[in-house]
């Protein structure tokens, strides 16, 4: 695991709820591209159910990592799109099963018109810092 220093709240912001402010480290980089609902074989999974497709995206997500050698202990940046934000909930909790409350990286949220497909109800990036 790389060494990451993580700032909750920074003088002057306030404090964050469900995300860290601040995530900084040195090593190699890794982005992880946008991840959907879709199983190994292509399918989507979870139509229509916000919770199974966070779910999913997240095992998407942690098989990227895994791939670069990483887990979700070195993610340091979560980017959200979601089509409604009435899914960050089911994403927290999806989240919640991978991070732990007090490991958790800077996120931003964003609600988009559309994904890549009307099915697709978020998609979800990370970026991660491993040792050199």
């Amino acid at each position: 695991m790389s060494e990451l220093t993580r700032i909750p709240a920074p003088d002057g912001v306030a404090p964050a709820a469900a995300y860290t402010h601040v995530v900084m480290g040195t090593g190699r980089f890794v982005a992880i591209s946008g991840q959907l609902a879709l199983d190994e074989h292509g399918g989507l999974v979870g139509e229509g159910d916000p919770a199974a497709q966070a779910r999913q995206v997240f095992e998407n997500l942690r098989h990227c990592l895994a791939a670069a050698g990483a887990t979700f202990d070195d993610v340091v940046k979560l980017t959200y799109f979601v089509t409604d934000m009435a899914y960050l909930p089911a994403i927290r909790t999806a989240r919640a099963a991978h991070i732990p409350g007090d490991r958790l990286p800077a996120s931003s949220a964003v609600q988009v018109a559309a994904l890549v497909g009307p099915e697709f109800l978020m998609e979800i990036e990370a970026f991660a810092v491993l040792p050199e």
